[in-house]
């Protein structure tokens, strides 16, 4: 039973605390048990707030027990990225540099709106220094680990946030992606991730990389994301890039028309985003999800967007981003940042202005190229990366000649530049049960109509977990 509880959906959760055969206590308790049991080898988490989670569960069931529930999310327990501001929580953003002793008494938009509408909080999960790459381990909090293969790596940014959702340590998960940071784990893990449009979800204080950074759902199913989309991207004020509401009101509910299907969608399916190379049982798994949407009624073509190239003028942006970030710091801070972090940082302080110009006007030219795509294309579907997951602790695969972690993950970061909402789907397992995932791109402001697509998908190809018991041993592995 615990077992069951763990892995429930938010949508079931909050139908059990309502016919009363589930409370909020009991759920949140199911929730920390796992992370007791599995937290210690997989290092999903860098902070647990134990008491308070149960205070806030208890609270709930009362509002549960008098029929006055909060919001959309009452009781569901769930974890924070330590990247987003948290009450009462050092965010330290992966990071020794990042100062203790200072105040913690903001929350970030995405969690003042959990809290408004009921959730429960767990904790911050882990992430590398500041999210600046694809995989998840830092000095501060150590080697995040896959679920299905601890050897291996979860991906990254938002690793953490996905080896919770993945394992049943809390119901769902905040991520954020500034070049696939929650695609990349959602795929390494076999879990749904949504970046969603740029500006769709409030963001406070604004990320050291700019107009980049997404803040995304992190979940097990397709209709949590869209109801985790609703409560996190209602408005607020310190966020002058916001868009509007898209509800009638305040708020959106993207659970609505979610089953409509995809009969009659145009949809554009390229293997390899303008030939970069993928894993042979990844494109296998990949074009064999694909054809799954034909088979529901879709036009799918083969057919590549032809973009220009987008390595460089991510580049520009990413690095520029560290260097501004850290040109803060002091000496004594610098001590402690990870020599990769540093390295990009000292690359992006070279570029001069112009250079930076040069770089907006490569984006604009790729965000125009997929505007003009998509007059043509409802979606677009891609792998979401063209290798399963590696060597954890690795900033990349071994035996390959790739300098830094843009160069192997080429499918994300183009719909970063782009602002594009992208989702990455679970698609299936490699035959060393390694999960693969596939790419959904719709075009600006159409966070809608990828939430739909996705969901069509689920229904053929029900998403599978990993099975906690069968976890294979480190192997010696070092935590």
């Amino acid at each position: 039973m615990p077992d069951e509880i763990a892995l429930l959906s938010a949508k079931d959760l909050i139908a059990r605390y309502r016919d009363g055969s589930l409370s909020p206590l009991e759920a949140t308790r199911v929730a920390l048990a796992r992370i007791e049991a599995h937290n210690p080898k997989l290092n999903a988490f860098i902070l647990v707030d134990t008491d308070g989670a149960l205070a806030e569960a208890r609270t709930s069931e009362e509002r549960w027990r008098i029929g006055a529930p909060r919001g959309r999310l009452d009781g569901v327990p769930m974890s924070i990225k330590d990247i987003l501001l948290t009450k009462g929580w050092p965010t330290l953003r992966g990071s020794k540099a990042t100062p203790r002793d200072q105040p913690w008494d903001e929350d970030a938009p995405a969690v003042a709106r959990l809290r408004e509408h009921g959730a429960v909080l767990l904790g911050k999960t882990t992430t590398p220094e500041f999210g600046w790459k694809g995989v998840t381990d830092s000095a501060l909090s150590g080697i995040t680990r896959n679920p299905w293969n601890p050897e291996r790596t979860p991906g990254g940014s938002s690793g953490g946030a996905a080896v919770a959702v993945a394992t049943g340590m809390g119901a769902l998960a905040l991520g954020t992606d500034g070049g696939g940071s929650v695609r990349i784990p959602a795929a390494f893990t076999g879990i749904f991730g949504l970046k969603p449009t740029f500006g769709r979800v409030p963001a406070y204080p604004p990320s050291a990389f700019g107009t980049l950074s997404h803040v995304g759902p992190m979940t097990r199913t397709v209709t949590d994301a869209a109801i985790l989309l609703g409560v996190i991207s209602e408005p607020d004020t310190r966020d002058w890039y916001a868009l509007p509401p898209q509800g009638a009101g305040k708020s959106m509910d993207y659970t609505a028309g979610l089953n409509r299907g995809v009969k009659g969608l145009r949809i554009a399916f390229s293997p390899t985003l303008g030939g970069h190379p993928v894993d042979p049982e990844i494109a296998t798994l990949v074009a064999a999800a694909a054809n799954r949407f034909a088979n529901l009624g879709a036009h799918v073509e083969e057919v590549d967007p032809g973009l220009p190239d987008c390595a460089e003028p991510f580049r520009k942006h990413w690095y520029a981003g560290a260097a501004a970030l850290l040109n803060t710091f002091s000496d004594k801070q610098k001590a402690v940042i990870e020599p990769g972090l540093l390295d990009i940082a000292a690359e992006g302080a070279t570029y001069t202005l112009f250079d930076f110009f040069a770089a907006v006007k490569q984006r604009e030219a790729i965000g125009i190229a997929m505007n003009r795509f998509h007059e043509t294309y409802h979606l677009l579907l891609t792998p979401s990366q063209p290798l399963p997951a590696f060597e954890a602790g690795l900033e990349r695969p071994r035996g390959n000649n790739q300098d830094r972690w843009v160069d192997w993950t080429p499918f994300t970061y183009p719909f970063n530049l782009t602002r594009q909402p992208a989702a990455s789907v679970p698609c299936g397992l490699t035959s060393a049960g390694l999960p693969a995932g596939l790419q959904i791109v719709g075009p600006l402001y159409a966070d809608a109509l990828v939430l739909r697509a996705a969901r069509a998908y689920e229904k053929v190809a029900p998403f599978q977990m990993p099975t906690m018991g069968q976890m294979p041993p480190l192997g010696g592995v070092a935590p």
